[in-house]
């Protein structure tokens, strides 16, 4: 899959969730194991390492600790899952937790990514349901520039994958929202559109829960008077920034309409049952003037009108047949029938 970690004959000296550990400098890039990081950091003062962990164990987590004086909490953040979007100083280094989000089996499963940022390194931690993120690798190694601005244009190009994962999440939310809409104003109601509207709201308020907080972690990123996040890398933020915007109102436009579509959804339901039992009154009272008629005649009285007379039956019939057309007439023209 592609969100699973390589396996450890890519990385021979490295554990199986260490997917990438790799330094950058003018020399361009080397794989190193993520022991020797620091010594591969001290050897060229120009270079920074980025390095991408998924659910790494807690040996792994001590040796990332040791390489790079990490912090105990933030360490310990990364260890877990189920942390809340967010950003941290420790120091001169800030730890960011982001919500990850991947359709699986017309499901969409959420994880974390934890990301260590340092004055020369950047460490991705991914945790649940996660994309890998070497398509933004090997496009920042394609565009030596933007490489050249150090660990922040790595930190650049992580945020804008996670957002950039988030659009086909949202599309297929769009899709699915289209699709109920029209077997929403069909002609038969089915207890599976119900369910699916309920579903499909439950998924989008998730949805909202991943991405919202995001929001508040890149504008935290945007302030930041530090020297991690320079003014050049933080064009790049306020772009994720305004993508990461988009999306939020975006999953907020789709709950409306979903709401919207709840609602009109149960009008046509109540309409459908204010018609069904307007024809069947009509069909009873049709069936009532036949039956009060003939009922007259089962009480077994003698002097009953029209007992003796030759003609007496068909003409009973004949009322009977005038006064139901009559009824059937007046009900079709309401409507009812």
């Amino acid at each position: 899959m592609s969100d699973s970690p390589v396996t450890p004959g890519d990385a021979p000296s490295n554990p199986p969730s260490v997917v990438n550990c790799a330094v950058y400098g003018p020399q361009g890039k080397r794989d190193v194991p993520l022991a020797d990081v620091g010594e591969a950091l001290a050897e060229d003062p120009a270079c920074f390492a980025w390095i991408g962990l998924y659910e790494p164990d807690q040996a792994v987590l001590a040796t990332l600790q040791a390489e790079f004086d990490l912090h105990d909490l933030a360490i310990e953040d990364a260890g877990k899952a189920h942390q809340r979007p967010k950003i941290e100083a420790y120091g001169d280094a800030l730890f960011i937790v982001a919500n990850t989000a991947q359709a699986i089996d017309e499901r969409i499963a959420y994880g974390e990514t934890h990301l260590f940022l340092g004055p020369r390194y950047l460490v991705t931690v991914r945790h649940g349901a996660s994309l890998s993120y070497a398509p933004a690798r090997r496009r920042l190694e394609r565009e030596p520039a933007l490489l050249a601005m150090g660990p922040s244009a790595a930190l650049y190009a992580v945020l804008d994958a996670i957002v950039d994962n988030y659009l086909p999440v949202v599309d297929d939310f769009r899709t699915t929202l289209d699709a109920l809409e029209r077997d929403i104003v069909s002609a038969q109601f089915h207890r599976r559109i119900l369910i699916r509207l309920y579903e499909l709201k439950r998924e989008l308020t998730w949805m909202r829960v991943a991405v919202t907080p995001l929001q508040d972690v890149l504008s935290q990123l945007m302030r930041n008077t530090g020297t991690l996040v320079p003014a050049e890398t933080k064009l790049y933020i306020r772009d994720v920034l305004d993508h990461s915007a988009r999306i939020n109102e975006t999953v907020d436009a789709i709950r409306d309409m979903l709401g919207t579509a709840l609602g009109v959804n149960q009008a046509l339901v109540t309409l459908t049952q204010g018609e069904i039992v307007k024809k069947l009154g009509a069909w009873a009272a049709l069936l009532a003037a036949p039956t009060l008629i003939t009922s007259w005649y089962g009480m077994n009285f003698h002097d009953m009108p029209e007992l003796d007379g030759r003609y007496a039956y068909p003409v009973l019939i004949g009322g009977i047949a005038v006064v139901m057309a009559l009824l059937y007439r007046m009900f079709k023209k309401a409507g009812w029938l």
